[in-house]
């Protein structure tokens, strides 16, 4: 992306006083004039003290609705701006922008032009603040190549456990680990809040911080994959180098082109104390179901209570969601450490860990979520006559799935076999819903016959799970296998523990694709790789499956299939790459099958923008993308088939159009964190107004974000105008 674009240049951080009093005031001339606007717009031109301002966000947001609104729109060449369609109301207008500490806020109304005045930034450190946070955290020190594969963490070793093949283990641990719950370089984080006492060092405040709240047991987890005490040293090193004045050693850049035309619209929902992991706005297989209807998030830990936003009437309420047994187990009885924020409390109650939901055709929401306890039931285990237990026998599930139905408000528990995590409908006749699984102790890929089960209401019989077995012996079908834990035989097939993480079924054909996580305790040269699974007419005994890695890069997070059946992925290595199947060479099983490197040519990868991770020297950037989602239908704007990735990095959604990446990021409020998306057409005949694509925020922990321990997490919004005056 191109530098910034200023008049002011090189000017840009000399103190505001001394700037001003070098150009002097702004002539009337140098203004531009006013944009047109209608009665239910705000608009007009953003000046500082060099002329127009160019690729700022104009921000307006109201308290005067049912729940707290706000639009962001970015000016243009001339620093003209256009807020469209403001619902009625007082509103607060201000700027924000790089290079810029934000304006004083103006009271108004639509209908009204208001001219702005930027405030250019004191200094450097005052203008950082308001950078992305992978600028930040691109800081933190990566231990250099040499230091792989870790000598252990006892007193000959390195600190680095022996787990710990490379440095791409370590860093796809850091992104995978950490910055997957948190906006990892927000203020909060970077500059930890004085509550959390006084110590003799940073690493014994990191220590204790890692102890806070009902998150303990994640936390400590992936920082034992670090060392322990390895990792907590280099995050100490890092907050005290940015607490003795250190800054990034590179700066974003403003909105450029097309940038400049998005609408970003947001909603509060939820509360202070919960937290939003996904949401869903439509069927994903055809956006115009449900048009103008609810919006409905998922909780996770942190509630049993899902969120929904009427976004037409701006009302945010909630619906308690059942479980079937008394005994399911909540996150207020977690084990936690005092939180600087809410001090013994535990803030989260959640029985159901709602983690993604997903509507259907009917306007049905579907999510996984836990109805019981752990231990399954006998059907499940071994000895079943289900014939999927006859294969794959599954002692417990952690999640299963629920649905609602709003036109009758009827809630349907469905008691899976198999652990459920992310999910998603094929495209056969039977509706087939598909379920990941998510961590590493994963043994089936699992699915429900949603039409069997609507016509039967037997949640056992519509319900099967196949292992993942390698066509390793060549022969083309599905055969006796060795388990994964065994030598491998030529003769036979070859079973493979995978997580499904991502679950994507194809548009294509009959494929069902997956995305499996790995922090270094696979079989992998490298973490993370993409599955395919083709399940043949009887999934449980004919499904075979296949897994590709990457030949650079490394750590897949998230999967999409775009309508031409490629695969997309997110990297952390900090890539977005995509694998088409059709472009293998040579044969895609045997022997070689299982190291996933036989198709080498089928990999495309685009490096993200923004700053590579400090010690890292292969091609690289510190941006961190939590998932991926390609727009097979325009909703956006952008063109179809377009993939954006969920850049919690860069605090924006990246677009790769023809090649290159536009940067849709959401200045407000900082930290912006989000983990899925979905586009929805509401009235194919009013053009950009009629479509958009709506996401949320995702943070485990919305009060690090800039308003503190009141924020509540958000539904976005956003939409592209043909240009950035466009009403």
């Amino acid at each position: 992306m191109n530098a910034t674009k200023r008049k002011s240049g090189a000017l840009a951080f000399l103190p505001a006083l001394a700037l001003a009093a070098l150009l002097g005031s702004t002539p009337m001339s140098a203004r531009a004039q006013a944009p047109t606007i209608g009665e239910t717009d705000l608009g007009g031109v953003v000046t500082g003290p060099s002329g127009p301002e160019a690729g700022v966000w104009v921000i307006a947001e109201t308290k005067d609705l049912p729940t707290p609104y706000a639009k962001i729109v970015v000016t243009d060449d001339q620093g003209r701006y256009v807020i469209p369609d403001l619902p009625k109301g007082n509103y607060n207008v201000w700027v924000r922008g790089i290079g810029l500490v934000d304006s004083d806020k103006q009271a108004t109304a639509p209908g009204k032009i208001l001219n702005l005045t930027a405030k250019v930034a004191p200094n450097e450190a005052a203008a950082a603040r308001y950078y992305p946070g992978m600028y930040w955290y691109s800081m933190l020190q990566i231990p250099g190549k040499d230091q792989f594969p870790g000598t252990g963490t006892g007193p000959t070793g390195n600190g680095i456990p022996t787990f710990m093949k490379s440095q791409d283990f370590w860093v796809d641990t850091v992104k995978n680990s950490c910055q997957s719950c948190h906006a990892f370089g927000s203020e909060n984080i970077r500059q930890p809040k004085k509550e959390l006492g006084d110590w003799k060092t940073s690493s014994d405040m990191w220590m204790r911080r890692i102890q806070s709240g009902q998150a303990q047991g994640p936390m400590a987890t992936a920082i034992a994959r670090l060392g322990p005490q390895k990792g907590i040293d280099l995050f100490a090193d890092w907050t005290d180098r940015i607490a003795k004045g250190e800054l990034p050693s590179s700066k974003p850049s403003r909105p450029q082109g097309v940038e400049r035309n998005v609408v970003v619209t947001s909603w509060e929902w939820m509360t202070p104390t919960t937290y939003g992991h996904d949401m869903v706005s439509t069927d994903k297989r055809n956006p115009r179901v449900n048009a103008n209807g609810l919006i409905y998030g998922s909780p996770e830990e942190s509630s049993d209570f899902v969120p929904v936003l009427d976004p037409v009437k701006h009302t945010a309420t909630q619906i308690q969601v059942p479980y079937k047994d008394p005994k399911t187990p909540s996150t207020k009885t977690d084990p936690m450490g005092t939180s600087v924020f809410w001090g013994d409390e535990p803030i989260w109650d959640s029985h159901t860990s709602i983690h993604n939901p997903m509507m259907d055709e009917k306007g049905r929401v579907w999510f996984t979520s836990r109805v019981r306890p752990t231990e399954n039931p006998a059907y499940c285990k071994a000895g079943s006559d289900h014939p999927s237990a006859k294969v794959v026998p599954i002692a417990g599930a952690g999640r299963h799935l629920t649905m609602y139905d709003p036109k009758t408000q009827k809630w349907n528990m469905i008691d899976t076999c198999f652990g459920t995590h992310h999910l998603y409908f094929g495209h056969d006749s039977n509706n087939t819903l598909w379920t990941s699984a998510g961590g590493p102790a994963a043994i089936a890929i699992g699915w429900l016959n949603t039409k069997m089960y609507d016509e039967t209401g037997d949640d056992v019989k519509s319900q099967g799970w196949a292992p993942l077995v390698l066509d390793t012996n060549g022969d083309g079908k599905r055969g006796p296998y060795t388990e994964a834990n065994q030598p491998l035989d030529p003769a036979k097939d070859r079973r493979m523990i995978a997580g499904f993480y991502g679950v994507q079924p194809s548009p294509k054909d009959d494929s069902i694709w997956g995305q499996a996580m790995d922090v270094g305790f696979s079989r992998m040269e490298q973490p993370g790789y993409i599955i395919r699974f083709e399940p043949g007419q009887d999934p449980t005994n004919t499904g075979l499956g296949e897994v590709y890695l990457p030949p650079s890069g490394f750590g897949s997070r998230g999967i999409d299939i775009d309508s031409n059946g490629v695969a997309w992925t997110v990297l952390a290595s900090g890539h977005m790459a995509s694998f088409d199947r059709t472009k293998c060479k040579g044969p895609l099983n045997g022997p070689a099958a299982v190291s996933g490197k036989h198709c080498p040519e089928g990999w495309t990868l685009y490096k993200f923008p923004g700053p590579s991770m400090k010690g890292v020297t292969d091609e690289n950037s510190a941006e961190h993308a939590y998932y991926i989602w390609v727009d097979r239908f325009d909703t956006l704007g952008l063109g179809k088939d377009v993939p954006i990735a969920m850049a919690n990095g860069s605090e924006s959604l990246l677009a790769l159009v023809g090649g290159k990446f536009v940067s849709l990021r959401v200045p407000y409020p900082l930290g912006f964190f989000t983990k899925n998306a979905d586009g929805r057409i509401d009235d194919p005949n009013t053009g950009w107004k009629g479509k958009g694509l709506w996401t949320t925020s995702g943070t485990r922990a919305v009060f690090h974000s800039e308003s503190g321990k009141g924020e509540r997490p958000k539904v976005f919004k956003l939409q592209m105008r043909p240009d950035p005056l466009a009403r």
